[in-house]
């Protein structure tokens, strides 16, 4: 891959390219969006809605329509047809949970350099924060990026024959959903933490599949999964642990499995050198700031793992997914 050339200007717009951000997030959290995809309103109509002084909300308003989020119109704002599809909460497309989610992380990326010199994280892992507005943004967030992935990912893997799925940490139980979608024949439980629940269910529910998946409260890192099923799916999962609670999970994955069962693998994928892709390397930074020993694994990582835990035929499946992203794939051997 050819390397990057940087000039000052370049790296001058990647040291403030976080003004951009915040002027998104801010936007989301006032829930700017979703008025003017409604109709037009000036500053001042919309600070009267949303209980923000005008001479602000023009500021974020004509940054907005720099960043093209937004059109004038006059002295009026009203949204894109792009942000009218992802950024208001009236459409089925909002990703503004997702968004959400990155806005929260922000304070703990901040402190950066402190988790490199300490070793430590600096924030509360996400997935298990108590603060219920981070805990929604943080599982209807991967709600949002699933639902982008998840029709492209499933249409390409066969489970025809298959029965029942374990969809472990599936948090709001988008892959379940999915997988139950594309194979009518398929059954899915959802393993994840008990303040998982409500998310899951009303999402499952959403879809009409409650009669084919159902949740089951645990810590899979600690406790006993059920067993008994022919497909065990784990979507962005390790990088949340460091390699021997890996192995563990893995092996609580694989007996989990029917002789012949299949273990399907999602995440972040580095090269085996490790500096590449970018976002995977990113990514194990951010599991730095948040997690005692998780981080981004490489293919051979993964695939070492898998066979340790037992899995046999393993492979990474061929596709074309964003982020470095990749699904590994293994079989649990017949008797």
């Amino acid at each position: 891959m050819e390397k990057r050339t940087w000039t000052p200007a370049q790296l001058l717009e990647l040291s403030g390219s976080y003004w951009s951000t915040c002027t998104l997030h801010a936007g989301v959290k006032l829930d700017l969006f979703t008025p003017l995809a409604a109709k037009p309103h000036t500053p001042s109509q919309l600070g009267d809605k949303l209980n923000c002084d005008s001479r602000g909300l023009a500021m974020l308003l004509n940054a907005l329509a720099a960043l093209e989020l937004l059109e004038k119109q006059g002295d009026s704002f009203t949204v894109t047809p792009f942000a009218a599809q992802f950024l208001s909460r009236t459409s089925p497309e909002y990703l503004g949970h997702i968004i959400m989610h990155h806005h929260h992380l922000v304070s703990g990326w901040s402190k950066l350099d402190q988790a490199v010199k300490s070793g430590a994280p600096v924030r509360e892992r996400a997935s298990h924060e108590d603060v219920e507005s981070s805990r929604e943004s943080f599982l209807m967030g991967m709600f949002n990026l699933a639902m982008l992935l998840a029709p492209k990912i499933v249409s390409q893997i066969d489970l025809s024959g298959r029965r029942r799925l374990l969809d472990l940490g599936g948090g709001p139980g988008t892959y379940a959903i999915h997988f139950c979608l594309q194979n009518p024949g398929l059954g899915a439980v959802i393993c994840d933490l008990p303040t998982t629940r409500k998310f899951a269910e009303e999402t499952v529910a959403r879809f009409g599949l409650a009669d084919r998946i159902r949740f089951e409260a645990l810590d899979f890192e600690q406790e006993e999964v059920p067993d008994g099923f022919d497909v065990a799916w784990l979507s962005h999962v390790l990088h949340g642990m460091g390699p021997a609670a890996c192995a563990g999970v893995l092996e609580k994955a694989v007996a989990a499995l029917e002789s012949g069962g299949m273990i399907l693998i999602q995440e972040f994928i580095l090269d085996d050198s490790r500096d590449a892709p970018l976002f995977p390397a990113l990514f194990s930074l951010n599991m730095l700031l948040g997690t005692p020993e998780g981080q981004s694994y490489s293919e051979s990582e993964l695939r070492e793992m898998l066979i340790a835990a037992g899995a046999i035929a393993v492979r990474r499946i061929p596709l074309q997914l964003p982020n470095g992203a990749g699904v590994m794939m293994g079989l649990k051997a017949r008797k």
